[in-house]
């Protein structure tokens, strides 16, 4: 078998059980709140960020869970939005994950919140 068709293969299989959502969510503070939240999360969980881009692994384990895989949370910042995608194993996962982020940013956005999440 061939070694690099062989890892196309379990590559491909990993993305098609992905489940995915987006949103934007309306705010001219995108970047402090991205920053807020990943900052928030890097205590316990692996955080990689900047004053525009950020993400946040949750493991698969997290909270007592056991999922099929990590899910990822990625945060980019815009002039009047910050923009939301969450990746996840499975719905549930995927379900936990934003209500989660939904959650933490309403409580950063205190003063703006309920945010507006329109998932897809």
């Amino acid at each position: 078998m061939d070694p690099v068709a062989g890892a196309d293969d379990r590559i491909e299989q990993r993305n098609s059980r992905m489940h995915s959502a987006t949103a934007s969510v309306p705010t001219a503070s995108g970047s402090k709140y991205l920053q807020q939240l990943c900052k928030h999360w890097s205590h316990n969980l692996t955080v990689e960020f900047t004053p525009d881009h950020g993400t946040v692994v949750f493991p698969k384990d997290t909270r007592g869970a056991d999922y099929p895989g990590d899910g990822l949370a990625t945060f980019t910042a815009g002039a009047d939005a910050l923009a939301v995608r969450v990746d996840a194993t499975s719905p549930e996962q995927l379900e936990g994950l934003k209500g989660a982020v939904a959650r933490h940013l309403d409580r950063f956005a205190f003063r703006e919140a309920p945010l507006t999440f329109d998932w897809k």
